[in-house]
């Protein structure tokens, strides 16, 4: 079957507005939910990371209150701890994209601190766009997609319709106070088209070759959707 790109965040804090580093990674069930998916459907999945630094799972992610009890957060967390490939991440920098059919980012607030201002990311992310690959980004990976500028300094995501995590998520998640920026807020600057639905439900947009999901929640639905690309 396929290879499948796994970027993730090698960022374990978020600095926030007054500069205090707030502990973050990726958010667990973004991650191990389309692993899973990918898997099950016999495809394989390289992780790639800035530096090839091993991904920081965001503790928080963990919590019972976050994966609807205890039972639940049991099992994401032996999953994280089942991903093997978590472990021997290539960098970014040595990717060569041809190797893979599709390239997915999960999110946390990770891609906050390092994704959005990766230059490798952004180089990967127009490379992936112009060759037609199926991209599928959740939650505040979109950050990344602010990185991917072209020649001309415009965004290469300038006017796609996109879900990702909301002001207003971030409001009831309590850090939108604390933030020097918000995530929908700076891709609508970027010319980036945020479709927003109500908070933390699953929320999918699909423009072209891009898949995107607005929370958590998204995670299932645009693994589902990845798949269908992968046929």
């Amino acid at each position: 079957m396929s290879k499948i790109l796994f970027v993730m965040t090698g960022a374990d804090r978020w600095t926030l507005a007054d500069g205090t580093p707030h502990p973050t990674g990726f958010w667990a069930e973004e991650a191990v939910v389309p692993y899973r998916a990918l898997r099950a459907a016999g495809h394989e999945v390289v992780v790639a990371t800035p530096g090839g630094v091993v991904p920081p799972v965001d503790r928080a992610s963990l919590a019972a209150e976050v994966n609807g009890g205890q039972e639940r957060a049991d099992e994401i967390a032996r999953a994280v701890e089942e991903m093997s490939e978590l472990r021997t991440p290539v960098k970014l920098s040595e990717v060569d994209l041809d190797d893979f059919a599709a390239v997915f980012y999960p999110g946390g607030h990770g891609p906050m601190e390092d994704l959005a201002v990766s230059a490798e990311s952004g180089r990967l992310l127009v490379a992936a766009l112009d060759a037609g690959k199926p991209l599928a980004v959740v939650c505040h990976g979109p950050a990344a997609l602010l990185a991917a500028v072209r020649a001309d300094g415009s965004n290469a995501f300038a006017g796609y319709r996109v879900a990702a995590f909301t002001n207003e998520e971030e409001i009831q998640g309590g850090l939108a106070g604390r933030a020097e920026w918000l995530l929908q807020d700076r891709l609508a600057q970027a010319g980036v088209d945020v479709v927003a639905a109500e908070p933390w439900g699953p929320h999918v947009v699909v423009d072209r070759t891009l898949i995107t999901g607005q929370n958590p929640a998204s995670s299932a639905p645009v693994a589902e959707e990845l798949l269908r690309r992968l046929g």
